[in-house]
């Protein structure tokens, strides 16, 4: 593995530097003075969260110490190996303190709770210096937990509050090596990778090990941040007795133009199936008009007569939308 790269005293300017290079990026230091991170530094971190925290109730998971941390699928791919429960945030904690006292705790994580919902006055005590306010935090918190190799459909910024966590990033061309879970049945909502990072069958999937070879590590303290670029896979370990990560997620595409997710669907509805030299003719047709590989595949034609070729428009978009809605109609 690759350590990622890292940078000091990162300003707005640099961190768009960052963005445009689509690489990971350790960034120490960010978030320092945030005054979660000076709590968890003298061993308040829950009490300081218990302190913020509302009466409402939180869905959290728990898992039996057999699984070593590793929330994933049960045997198979049609359940899972932990189970949900539901507390306040201040009986979350008080759980999460019982099991740090154990030899062999339960795993236990509170994940992806916003925190407008439950702190409602963190986000103005801990200031994100590189993204807009209107980018909300969320709070990922628990004990030594393991969290599967996945991807996010967004830009991330994942800041480390109270204890350390290790990251593992794939790019998202390894995807034909992480053997991925179905899409109809996930774990917690995403697909994630079969084989476990800390304890992979190389025999039932081979192909992880060029994964691996080509993986990028980093383990963040506190006060540290990660930038995740789109779509990159990474998987997650919790380190200590009681860990808090608090993440941004942020999508800069332009909204009103469809979901690629759903045109990827109708792709393996409509496409996967047929004939090879069907198939052969079709990937040079998104290759050349999807993705652009030989550039503007409209620079030939004059701007009115583009039509389907011109950059999309709201209108233009709408009009794709219902021509598109009509075709499925008719089957």
């Amino acid at each position: 593995m690759t350590p990622i790269r890292e940078i000091d005293r990162v300003s707005p300017d640099i961190f768009a530097d960052v963005r445009r290079a689509a690489e990971p990026v350790v960034m120490r230091g960010l978030v320092s003075d945030w005054p979660l991170v000076q709590a968890a530094r003298e061993g308040q971190a829950t009490a300081y969260l218990a302190g913020l925290a509302n009466g409402e109730p939180v869905p959290f998971m728990r898992a039996a110490a057999e699984v070593e941390g590793r929330l994933h699928y049960a045997a198979g791919v049609e359940g899972r190996n932990f189970e949900r429960q539901q507390g306040t945030v201040a009986e979350f904690l008080s759980l999460l303190e019982a099991e740090a006292a154990k030899t062999r705790p339960d795993v236990l994580a509170l994940q992806g709770m916003p925190a407008s919902q439950r702190l409602p006055e963190f986000a103005a005590s801990h200031p994100m210096p590189l993204l807009p306010e209107a980018v909300p935090p969320r709070l990922w918190v628990g004990n030594a937990a393991k969290v599967a190799i996945h991807h996010d459909p967004t830009e991330n910024i994942a800041c480390v509050a109270a204890g350390r966590r290790r990251f593992t990033l794939f790019a998202p061309e390894q995807v034909s090596n992480l053997y991925m879970g179905p899409f109809h049945q996930t774990p917690a909502g995403v697909q994630v990778a079969l084989p476990h990072l800390t304890d992979p069958d190389l025999d039932r999937y081979p192909r992880f090990a060029m994964a691996l070879a080509a993986a990028m590590t980093a383990e963040l303290e506190p006060g540290d941040a990660l930038y995740i670029p789109y779509q990159w896979y990474h998987h997650v370990e919790a380190l200590d007795p009681v860990n808090v990560l608090v993440n941004y997620w942020w999508d800069p595409a332009p909204g009103g133009f469809g979901s690629p997710w759903d045109a990827m669907m109708h792709a393996m509805m409509s496409v996967r199936s047929l004939p090879a030299d069907q198939r052969r003719a079709w990937r040079a047709m998104f290759d050349h008009y999807v993705f652009e590989t030989d550039g503007d595949p409209g620079e030939h034609l004059p701007e009115t007569g583009r039509g389907a070729l011109a950059r999309p428009t709201p209108q233009t978009a709408a009009q794709m939308r219902r021509s598109l809605l009509k075709k499925l109609s008719e089957g």
